[in-house]
């Protein structure tokens, strides 16, 4: 912890220093020396390790990558995941944890581990990990109607992203409803068929659909090319230059995402 003698002494011995500035930087600088003066680093740290030790939440994702399965634990003999998970034993049984800002306290820090668990079980991690991890809630696998909303919902989603790249290249994307609909339908199916990877499946189908254009986009803004056959084009200008259109709707998705789905079939026989 640091404390400020000169604060202690009440500003004894201090030198102060006169500036000029301008109005609008004056301001900035008073504000934050009164911030300091009502808020001492020194008490702010002590109340955010006092918050942190009563009402903590820790968050541990991909815990499945410690845990080894019984038979791979006897071919490879590595230990790594094994010190892994003996050093996070007394964090998350309750000890006093050194760090930068001060020693804290986890004996009332709420700790959360989750992982996909795809090559491994839960009960493949150490039986004292498992004891103090007593709560196992197993969630469900994304449907189309999540996926739509991941689409469609969240401000800069994948579907905007993919807008504003290409917006960037002199390129108008437009996706129609039925085709973001197909592209839900089909990371759904994608998920049961091959390996869930979850919400991740979209950007895999969404690159796909938008490839050809991505990677054509100069070519395409530079000089008006013959319509490809799942894309439909028109040329028109805005400030200055020429842009080009482009609307995917759901025929264009499910040609440009069959070749996947036809990969997964020979895959199987």
């Amino acid at each position: 912890m640091v404390i400020s003698l000169d604060r202690l002494m009440g500003g004894m011995g201090s030198k102060k220093e006169r500036r000029q500035m301008p109005l609008h930087e004056a301001r900035g600088a008073l504000e934050e020396g009164e911030l300091e003066r009502l808020f001492p680093p020194e008490l702010v740290t002590k109340q955010a390790i006092h918050l942190a030790e009563q009402d903590g939440i820790v968050v541990i994702d991909e815990i499945d990558k410690v845990a080894v399965s019984q038979s791979a634990r006897y071919r490879s003999g590595d230990p790594s995941s094994d010190g892994v998970q003996r050093d996070l034993l007394p964090i998350i049984e309750g000890s006093t944890v050194q760090t930068k800002h001060g020693n804290v306290n986890t004996d009332h820090i709420l700790f959360i581990c989750s992982g996909a668990f795809h090559s491994v079980k839960p009960s493949d991690l150490m039986a004292e990990l498992q004891g103090r991890l007593p709560i196992r809630v197993m969630l469900k696998a994304l449907t189309q109607e999540d996926f739509y909303r991941i689409l469609t919902e969240p401000q800069y989603n994948l579907i905007k992203q993919q807008q504003m790249l290409l917006a960037t290249e002199g390129v108008d994307l437009h996706f129609t409803d039925a085709a973001i609909r197909e592209i839900a339908r089909l990371a759904e199916e994608l998920n049961q068929t091959t390996d869930n990877i979850g919400a991740r499946r979209l950007a895999a189908v969404l690159e796909r659909c938008v490839e050809r254009v991505s990677f054509s986009a100069p070519e395409l803004v530079a000089q008006i090319k013959a319509p490809h056959c799942c894309l439909v084009w028109w040329q028109a200008r805005s400030e200055g230059r020429e842009r080009f259109s482009c609307v995917v709707d759901k025929e264009n998705v499910e040609e440009r995402v069959a070749v996947l789905l036809q990969r997964q079939d020979l895959s199987k026989s």
